[in-house]
């Protein structure tokens, strides 16, 4: 399809101290990703917030001959106030923002030397909020790479802040990924053309509104089974559930 860049997963679950195993198995799994794609496409890196700075740190300069395109999430949110100690730590670029909601949030992030600012537009006040967020990053040369693993308004609601957004980096999207069995992106559009890759890229959307039409029947359909969803249960390695 010509997309220029995938993001992965960093592990699952880690231990509070990264074992050398843990950290080595990371690398494994950058390093296949890195041959696949060679030098001329980018592999991004998820800790989803799973490592502690500690282990972040370690883990980081293992991954620079790899070249990541970024390391996303090497904290949780909430330990926002330490992340300028990971981007003193590499070079490679730090992203974060998935679960910063305004500018307010942002704006300390920025100032600890972010490159790569990642508001969810489903979550951090839709376009008008996000736009914001743009300009605010772009102050500190910082880019845009909104979040959407999400449906099709999320999607063309980022593409729309995209179009109209000079430090816009990539989109992050679930066109087609795995995990999406049963509930894909593009099940719930009337139309699916605005929303072909073209050359790697989407091209502008023009139709009214976000530019997308909703299937509304495919919608409600799927809406039927929403009370069988449950959040995730960690479970230890004998079964038991896991309790936080």
């Amino acid at each position: 399809m010509g997309l220029t860049a995938v993001k992965m997963n960093a592990s699952g679950r880690m231990s509070r101290n990264g074992s050398v195993a843990e950290l080595d198995a990371v690398v494994a799994r950058v390093a296949s990703a890195r041959e696949v794609l060679g030098p001329d496409r980018d592999v991004a890196v998820d800790c989803h917030g799973r490592f502690t700075l500690a282990t972040a740190r370690r883990l980081a300069p293992l991954l620079e001959p790899l070249h990541p395109f970024f390391i996303e999430e090497p904290v949780v949110p909430e330990n926002s106030h330490m992340i300028g100690h990971m981007v003193e730590a590499t070079t490679i670029p730090i992203a974060t923002g998935e679960r910063l909601y305004s500018r307010q949030e942002f704006l300390p992030v920025l100032q600890a030397g972010i490159a790569i600012a990642q508001p969810d537009l489903s979550h951090a006040g839709g376009i008008s909020e996000v736009r914001r967020i743009a300009a605010l990053a772009e102050t500190f040369d910082v880019v845009l790479a909104p979040h959407c693993p999400l449906g099709p308004l999320a999607l063309a609601s980022c593409l729309q802040v995209g179009f109209a957004t000079p430090n816009y980096l990539i989109q992050e999207q679930s066109i087609g990924i795995h995990y999406n069995t049963g509930a894909e992106v593009l099940d719930y559009v009337a139309d699916t053309a605005p929303l072909k890759f073209v050359d790697g890229s989407f091209e502008r959307l023009t139709g009214p509104g976000l530019g997308i039409e909703i299937d509304e029947a495919a919608v409600r359909k799927a809406s039927a089974g929403w009370e069988r969803w449950q959040n995730p249960v960690w479970r230890h390695a004998d079964g038991s559930v896991a309790e936080w």
